[in-house]
């Protein structure tokens, strides 16, 4: 007799402001101007809690997209929306139970600000907050900040190993009991319980303290996303939460394996975090239904922009004289790029595999920005994604609505409960805080815990 795995599956909702499908926002019922709606998200982010979704997370960028503007012209993300953190903050007043992660990128931030920042929301939120750790791909962000170039690949994740020490280590400014509030005495902290933190590293030099009360979590959840060496090491070290595209049950099994055994040169438990790869979603009564759902997304895609998207993708490769229906330009393809090596190195791998045509290619990837895709009825969906669980390819999923708000519904109306029914998802909150949604434990005050010992 088989025996299950014990626990259940992670969920979170990825929110793309229309929706996950490059082409969203061409949907008929997709929210024309999420970017600039708060009561779309005020929404979106309801539903996810109502589904009982452990979290709600957005991505950013300190960016618009460069390129051909005639095709960006087509294609709206990250041309104006709102900013995750404050996005998040907002949404906590709307919420109860939902995590909140949002992304700021190590490359274009200070520590103090993102320390500070992410403290405030998980205060607002009483415990729900994440920080999404990224080193920035764009590399339009650098002429916003006072650069001409990006940071090389191994600089930006030398920079960012630095940079979330330092958060934490300004996390730990106020132990856990510090603030006395004590009128009759006349005192409001215990001064011995401040820390300075001093730090003084190749790219920061960040005394302290924090003017922020230690987070009700200790720390806010840290998550990380990525596939590359580089990161893969250092989710091992500080990542709660891991999102990094898998296509196959193999290689998320080789991947899961990898960088859960690396966990103990840090002194870390395989349990300590959660790997949760993107999933792209596409639910229907029938299979028929889903297929045909799905085509007609695929049908907005218009070439320009499938193009714009695989020249991102592929580290900037042009592609503006190609024919679409013939294969990707290989030898200019960077084999090494300031951009994402391994998203280069899977979206080729992608073209090879398959011998794909340039149209073949983006209408594969584009259709779910680079991650999974699942199309079919919530039976078929809920299990393949148990099958990836009991596994151990995967703790869970980031769920990437195709367009929203429509998608989400059918998610939470039909996958969702076909997934309770099965055991493997929540039927209610247990806790109030992510670390509790997740399983994962609360942080101690360094300070303390060193004085304790």
């Amino acid at each position: 007799m088989d025996v299950r795995r014990s626990g259940q599956l992670s969920l979170g909702a990825f929110i793309h402001p229309t929706g996950n499908h490059v082409a969203a926002w061409l949907h008929p019922e997709s929210q024309i101007d999420a970017g600039t709606n708060f009561e779309h998200y005020v929404a979106l982010a309801q539903m996810a809690e109502a589904a009982k979704f452990d979290l709600m997370f957005m991505a950013d960028s300190a960016a618009t997209r460069d390129g051909k503007l005639s095709a960006l012209s087509r294609w709206p993300q990250y041309m104006a929306y709102f900013e995750p953190p404050i996005m998040m903050a907002a949404l906590a007043g709307q919420t109860r139970r939902l995590g909140l992660v949002a992304t700021a990128t190590t490359s274009y931030h200070e520590p103090y600000n993102v320390a500070r920042t992410f403290a405030n929301i998980d205060h607002i939120s009483h415990g729900r907050a994440g920080w999404n750790v990224v080193t920035s791909s764009n590399t339009s962000e650098a002429y916003n900040f006072g650069r001409e170039a990006h940071f090389e690949h191994g600089e930006r994740y030398a920079r960012a190993q630095e940079f979330v020490a330092v958060v934490k280590g300004l996390w730990d400014s106020w132990e856990d009991d510090a603030f006395l509030r004590d009128r009759a005495t006349a005192r409001y902290f215990d001064p011995e319980k401040l820390h300075h933190l001093h730090h003084k590293g190749k790219f920061f030099s960040v005394r302290g303290p924090l003017n922020a009360a230690r987070p009700p979590q200790g720390y806010p959840v840290i998550s990380q996303a990525g596939s590359s060496e580089e990161s893969r090491e250092m989710a091992a070290e500080t990542a709660e939460l891991m999102f990094s595209p898998q296509w196959s049950i193999e290689s998320a099994q080789a991947f899961y394996r990898d960088v859960k055994g690396r966990m103990a040169r840090y002194g870390r438990q395989p349990d300590e975090m959660k790997i949760m790869p993107g999933l792209n979603a596409i639910v229907g009564r029938t299979m028929a239904e889903a297929q045909e759902k799905h085509r007609f997304l695929q049908s907005l895609i218009h070439p320009e922009v499938g193009c714009e998207v695989l020249s991102a993708e592929l580290g900037g490769t042009d592609l503006s004289d190609c024919d679409v229906d013939g294969p990707l330009p290989y030898d200019r393809i960077p084999t090494a790029s300031k951009f994402s090596q391994a998203t280069i190195n899977r979206v080729v791998a992608m073209a090879r595999q398959d011998n794909l045509t340039i149209r073949q290619l983006y209408e594969k990837y584009c259709g779910a920005r680079g991650q999974r895709t699942l199309i079919g009825t919530a039976e078929f969906i809920a299990e393949n994604m148990i099958s990836w669980f009991e596994a151990y390819a995967v703790d869970g999923f980031l769920v990437h609505p195709a367009y929203l708000p429509g998608e989400l519904r059918e998610i939470t109306q039909q996958l969702i409960p076909e997934l309770q029914t099965r055991g493997y998802f929540r039927a209610d909150y247990a806790g109030t805080t992510l670390r509790e949604h997740l399983g994962l434990k609360r942080p101690a005050n360094r300070y303390a815990a060193a004085r304790g010992a």
